[in-house]
């Protein structure tokens, strides 16, 4: 009896072990599914019915990526805006007249497979050098004319933003001012947070935020203090890596109301009017 129960459970713990190896295998291969939540539109959608809005295609290798261009006669400077995981820059783009105000031009790419932008996402390398391209395809337009540059990213898109920062540091030209909405540290401490048996190794997206935000000038994080898909304390361990940050913590919000509040809005409004 005892050694029919043993090989019983012998059995069952390596039925146990090889379900949880070809599970980590999936995720290894699929995990973009997990990561990526698009909202796809057709080729002949039209993006915004505003004259000031207009749709610009920047081809990349494999793909050719949709932009949202809210533009005007004479701008203070322009908004790069690298948006969250689900939907697509039409979703993302809720308030125009926001930027207007403020006289700031918006540029909102959608990533590979969102919107109307084809191909798929299949590397963080990609990913970025995607964002580089869209950037370096707009920026000539912003530079001399004591134009500003303000880069702003909201949960995915933090990672993306903070990179894109660090390199423009790099390169002698910084923004003028940067901000991340709801950012987190990686997507290591994010997994481990929501997967808790998910293996570091099995993941290629590692988004390591906390190595870029320390010499990023000018940096404000906003984060909701109910947000329970990227918790405050991913943006309380990032000011403790880049001690000059700003953090305002938007009280009552979450993670997918920040737009609804006086103080999110008010926030980079500030930001906005005094650059």
């Amino acid at each position: 009896m005892i050694y029919w129960f043993k090989i019983s459970l012998a059995i069952a713990v390596g039925l146990a072990f090889l379900l949880y190896c070809l599970a980590v295998g999936w995720l290894w291969f699929a995990q973009e599914k997990l990561i990526f939540m698009p909202t796809v539109l057709p080729a002949d959608a039209v993006l915004s019915q505003r004259p000031d809005v207009r749709e610009v295609v920047v081809n990349v290798p494999g793909a050719q990526l949709s932009a949202l261009h809210l533009k005007h006669s004479a701008p203070k400077g322009v908004v790069f805006f690298l948006h969250g995981n689900a939907g697509n820059a039409v979703t993302w783009l809720i308030d125009p007249d926001f930027y207007s105000r403020a006289n700031f031009d918006v540029v909102m790419l959608d990533y590979r497979g969102y919107g109307k932008s084809t191909g798929r996402i299949t590397s963080e390398a990609q990913l970025r050098s995607d964002v580089r391209a869209v950037w370096n395809h707009f920026a000539p337009q912003y530079q001399g004319q004591d134009k500003k540059w303000l880069l702003l990213g909201r949960s995915l898109g933090t990672s993306l933003a903070a990179g894109l920062a660090t390199d423009l540091a790099q390169a002698g030209r910084a923004p003028d001012a940067t901000i991340l909405v709801s950012p987190y540290e990686n997507f290591i401490a994010l997994t481990a947070q929501h997967y808790p048996l998910v293996p570091k190794a099995v993941l290629r997206y590692p988004m390591r935020t906390d190595q870029l935000v320390a010499s990023i000038p000018n940096l404000l994080l906003l984060h909701g203090d109910q947000d329970s898909v990227i918790p405050l304390r991913h943006s309380q361990a990032l000011t403790k890596i880049a001690p000059k940050a700003k953090l305002q913590v938007i009280q009552g919000a979450a993670h997918n109301d920040l737009q609804d509040f006086a103080s999110y809005t008010g926030a980079i409004e500030a930001v906005m009017r005094g650059l």
